[in-house]
């Protein structure tokens, strides 16, 4: 069992930046893939961002590119999502979640894909 916390979540203007990390507990998250999904209220959950194992591949919706950054500190051991240029539509619950795969160069956008998963932090935006 692999358990995730996100952490960083919050209230910010429209415009604003937010910064949201994902750590595991009593597991090394660089042997995994995280991606990170939201949910807003009366809607599905979806990819926002994901990054393979090795780092070597990301992927972002078409609604973050260009605003949203994920990245990992291994010394940490956290997968973080850096989100700028914040607007009312990204306001949802932000959750991270993480699995391994045969490749390590493989990222998957797809929630079916992904073992375990985090308990959520809200993220507000305000406008």
């Amino acid at each position: 069992q692999v358990q995730l916390v996100e952490s960083g979540g919050g209230l910010v203007q429209a415009g604003g930046s937010l910064r949201v990390n994902c750590a595991a507990i009593a597991r090394t998250l660089r042997n995994y893939a995280v991606g990170w999904f939201r949910q807003a209220p009366g809607k599905e959950r979806e990819i926002v961002a994901a990054i393979s194992q090795n780092s070597g591949r990301t992927y972002y919706a078409d609604s973050v590119k260009g605003r949203f950054t994920i990245g990992r500190s291994n010394a940490e051991n956290t997968v973080h999502l850096q989100m700028n240029s914040l607007e009312p539509e990204d306001t949802a619950v932000y959750y991270c979640a993480a699995s391994q795969f045969n490749n390590p160069d493989t990222y998957s956008d797809l929630r079916g894909a992904y073992d375990y998963w985090g308990q959520g932090t809200q993220v507000t935006v305000s406008s």
